[in-house]
């Protein structure tokens, strides 16, 4: 891995889009700490500081922190996400997406112009949410939240934050296209990152103090380092399938006749059911959040991570969103289809539908798999937390998307290395096979 790392100097093209890639998050980060105006930073501090195992600390965790200071990025990357699930549940549902969706690159320029309206409309909606919350919340020693509310400060909040959310948005493609991996994974990686160094000073904190002994925390980062393998293997894990293609004769040429494999991933949706679970969660517990009422309020409570009902809700549409995924991004007929016309076969299957039924029925099979993989790794942080009094979020959405955007970068960029002769990362490019 350090001889591909020191071969990133020798490809002036791969070390201009990492460098471009590094300046644009450090831009984010940056952004992160521009207050909000209207707030007083003191009171809204310290009613994050006691909201840090709810629903709103897990919020600040993906936003980076930025939310609980208020500051432009407040709303991070959530209102995109959530756009984005509107509008692959919509391309189902409405025939004129549906259409858009196969048209190639023209069909996919347009959805993601509606994924920015949609983007848009959403963050007014959350920023005038988050101003009307405000103004009825006061910190600890009840000092208010917001020094002057009002209509001003509903406006300007609007404006603010979902200028801020578009310049994110903005800066997440400038890095897909521009950089090196893709934008908005790490955007959310960086967000999950920088609460790293916190949580490591927590914990020497609590060992210096007494509360944690070192024998729990060398047990913890035994269970951290096997949770981050197992991850690692399940993510490059594959369920091949045989393919045997005949041999077809084209005047005096021979074509075919050759055996390969079609891969079949075990987790095909990655890291995007935990997010949009977490999105859809995310929403309505943070709007009880922010109307006081004693049934929302209940509702707030019962959406906290860690319980019951909300680790129910979670891994159903963690389940949900597997299937879902893996619906809309593979088709086995098409598949199928595309085998039987380049003369291609699975051994013993029948081509055609025979071969679609067999294969989405292996692709059923591993997917159920992937979503209790998935599920028990996003569960794992509330475990920790509620029983063992763990002082920071590891494992769920976070870890995954931290291992997952690491793999794929590391693994982009080796496809970088590769391209121009140089070894990659790792001998025999096993990143790049698994990609």
């Amino acid at each position: 891995m350090l001889e591909g790392f020191s071969n990133i100097p020798k490809v002036p093209e791969l070390q201009k889009r990492i460098f471009y890639s590094l300046a644009l998050l450090v831009v984010y980060r940056i952004g992160a700490h521009v207050p909000t105006p209207g707030i007083d930073a003191t009171a809204l501090a310290a009613y994050f500081d006691q909201a840090k195992g709810s629903i709103l600390g897990l919020f600040d965790m993906f936003a980076g922190g930025a939310l609980s200071n208020l500051s432009v990025f407040a709303l991070g990357i959530m209102p995109y996400i959530s756009a984005s699930i509107i509008l692959q549940l919509l391309t189902i549902a409405v025939p004129h997406l549906e259409k858009l969706s196969k048209e190639g690159e023209a069909g996919r320029k347009k959805i993601t112009q509606y994924t920015r309206y949609g983007t848009v409309i959403l963050s007014l909606i959350q920023g005038f949410g988050i101003a009307i919350g405000l103004e009825n919340m006061a910190g600890p020693t009840g000092a208010p939240i917001v020094i002057e509310p009002g209509w001003s400060f509903r406006l300007m909040t609007m404006i603010t934050l979902t200028a801020g959310t578009a310049f994110i948005m903005w800066l997440g493609e400038q890095m897909t296209e521009r950089g090196i991996g893709n934008g908005i994974s790490l955007i959310i990686f960086a967000g999950i990152v920088c609460r790293a160094p916190e949580a490591i000073l927590n914990t020497f904190r609590l060992l210096s103090t007494g509360e944690m002994g070192i024998f729990f925390i060398v047990i913890l980062i035994i269970l951290m380092v096997v949770v981050v393998g197992v991850i690692v293997f399940v993510e490059s894990a594959q369920r091949r399938i045989p393919v045997q293609y005949a041999k077809r004769v084209v005047g005096r040429r021979v074509y075919g006749g050759q055996s390969t494999h079609l891969p079949l991933k075990i987790n095909t949706a990655g890291v995007i059911p935990p997010i949009f679970a977490s999105s859809i969660l995310m929403f309505p517990a943070t709007i009880a959040n922010f109307i006081p009422h004693p049934w929302m309020s209940k509702l707030s409570q019962m959406l906290l991570p860690g319980r019951f009902v909300y680790e129910v809700l979670y891994v159903a549409l963690i389940f949900f969103f597997c299937y879902f995924y893996t619906a809309v991004t593979f088709n086995p007929v098409d598949v199928a289809d595309n085998m039987k016309k380049y003369g291609g076969y699975v051994p013993g299957i029948r081509p055609g539908k025979r071969t679609a039924e067999y294969i989405d029925d292996i692709l059923t099979k591993i997917t159920f798999s992937g979503a209790i993989y998935v599920s028990a790794i996003c569960v794992l942080p509330s475990i920790l937390i509620s029983y063992f009094n763990v002082p920071f979020y590891f494992g769920g959405t976070a870890l995954l998307i931290v291992v997952g955007v690491a793999l794929d970068t590391a693994g982009q960029i080796e496809t970088h290395l590769l391209a121009r002769q140089y070894e990659g990362f790792m001998k025999k490019g096993r990143l790049a096979r698994r990609r």
